[in-house]
């Protein structure tokens, strides 16, 4: 039987029972769309990549299989929906056992072989395969899973954004070199944020995805790459993470030098699992402080920031595999119905975040800003808080916007209503001294460029290299008086300057 690696947080470790679920328990409503799925695999030239089990060690193209959920209106009338079997075939796939018997699915991948999960194999779904996508133009999700898991293990949440009208791209979360992890995660996590740039790409193929509104989502691990990817890829205009990584190792994070929180300019929503209760902690020796601290939320100051929690989640239940297959551990685990339910609203959010900032829906902005109880959410089932992005600074770039709307003239003026306004705007010497120079030396604006200058020596009364370019200003304006009263100006600011002599010896000879 394959034993897969799991992060600290998953917390299978002991006193497990078997869960009793449903798909069609969990009760999401679906939108007016039906939805299509597709699965395919592609490659990666850029990268090689060996498959773990092929003894010979050939290096071929990293694969990438692809599994897409989108609207349709193209389903017949005796189509079938793919069953959770066909899912848990895909996942074979991705684990390299394409030609397992599927009556050995259970035994050999992760979940125990009882009558429960026998149960759930047989369930059908809400997607239709190979449907045509429907016409218009559609949000895009481009999701990364976690640790080390498969495409589709969030299927049920898939389909139902599907069908409210999105495109959602998911590739499994697979090692640098090969199938597994290495054990250095911080390579680890830019191989999935490698993928995830691949998946974009990969969208772009369909004319029906709207690239200008596309949301990265992730579970788990994959929510360090989905925050690596969003501040190097300003296409992505939002972050929906899912117990993200990003929570508990924000020093994993910080190990990129792609990193920076600044650069997360976008709406982020972490939607993070129960606190781990003690017995838990001291057994399985994790650290207490993983139920308070979010270095990373704290980081963030240039854009909207959603931080919740779900008292009846713990992590493997963000994902649809999880909720169906995973044990439950008795030592923190709610009921089945307390799970799905919260599964349910976890997926309701995750809706209306992307409605609200893909879609514009003020109805949805209201959803996730308002308290639980205004949302009917039971009390105590999810804690809530948001943050708005700090007030940007007003910059050198700010001023000079408004400054040459009024071509740069009465600019103390602005410069006092504008620091009035906002006391931290500065403008450095050197921004001053180089704008007043690329408009001086053009004679269309050389009166704006002497302007700049007066005001930077208003601002900086003992600069002499200041004086000195407005010497240089009045010169190419042969202003010959004024040139040479800049000159001695700043000469006697700084006796060493040579420009400022040889200048004064040529305008007096």
């Amino acid at each position: 039987m394959i034993l897969r690696a799991v992060l600290i947080l998953i917390l299978f470790q002991a006193n497990h029972i078997f869960g009793q679920t449903s798909l069609k328990q969990i009760d999401l409503t679906h939108g007016k769309h039906k939805v299509g799925f597709l699965h395919y695999v592609m490659a990666d030239s850029t990268r090689t990549y060996n498959r773990i089990y092929d003894y010979t060690n050939t290096q071929i193209a990293r694969p990438i299989p692809v599994s897409i959920w989108y609207p349709t209106s193209q389903v017949a009338d005796n189509s079938e929906p793919i069953t959770v079997l066909n899912y848990l075939e895909i996942l074979k796939e991705e684990e390299e056992w394409e030609h397992l018997p599927n009556e050995q699915i259970l035994n050999w991948f992760y979940y125990a072989n009882t009558p429960e999960n026998q149960k759930h194999l047989k369930e059908k779904t809400s997607a239709y395969p190979k449907a045509g996508i429907a016409e218009g133009k559609f949000p895009v999700v481009v999701y990364a899973p976690s640790f080390q898991a498969s495409s589709i293990e969030n299927f049920a949440l898939f389909e139902y954004l599907a069908s409210h009208g999105y495109i959602v791209i998911a590739s499994p979360s697979r090692g640098t070199e090969n199938r597994w992890f290495s054990n250095n995660n911080p390579k680890e996590m830019e191989t999935q944020a490698r993928d995830v740039e691949f998946l974009i790409k990969e969208v772009a193929k369909f004319p029906q995805a709207d690239m200008d509104k596309i949301s990265v989502m992730g579970f788990s691990f994959g929510g360090l790459s989905n925050v690596l990817a969003q501040t190097r890829n300003k296409n992505i205009k939002a972050i929906v993470s899912l117990d993200g990584t990003e929570r508990y190792q924000y020093a994993l994070l910080t190990k990129s030098p792609f990193f920076d929180a600044a650069k997360i300019d976008v709406p982020y929503i972490h939607m993070a699992q129960k606190d781990i209760p003690e017995i838990v902690l001291n057994e399985d020796n994790i650290d207490a402080e993983l139920n308070t601290i979010f270095d990373l939320y704290d980081s963030i100051s240039n854009s909207k920031a959603y931080r919740l929690k779900f008292h009846d989640l713990t992590h493997s239940y963000f994902s649809t595999l999880g909720v169906l297959f995973q044990q439950r551990d008795t030592r923190q685990d709610k009921s089945d119905a307390e799970i799905m339910e919260s599964y349910k609203w976890a997926s309701i959010y995750a809706l209306n975040f992307l409605n609200a900032y893909l879609k514009n829906e003020d109805v949805a902005l209201a959803f996730i800003q308002n308290k639980p109880l205004e949302n009917g959410i039971e009390n105590g089932l999810v804690s809530h808080k948001f943050k708005e992005p700090e007030s940007e600074p007003y910059s050198f770039q700010d001023f000079n916007d408004l400054a040459s709307k009024q071509h740069y003239e009465n600019l103390y003026e602005l410069y006092q209503s504008l620091k009035r306004m906002h006391p931290s705007l500065a403008l450095p010497e050197g921004n001053l001294n180089t704008l007043g120079l690329q408009l001086v030396f053009n004679p269309e604006t050389s009166e704006q460029g002497i302007n700049v200058f007066l005001l930077a020596a208003k601002l900086y009364p003992n600069s002499a290299n200041l004086f000195d370019s407005l010497a240089e200003g009045y010169l190419f304006m042969r202003n010959k008086e004024k040139a040479i009263e800049s000159f001695e100006k700043s000469l006697e600011l700084n006796a060493q300057n040579q420009n400022a002599v040889e200048r004064l010896r040529q305008l007096k000879d």
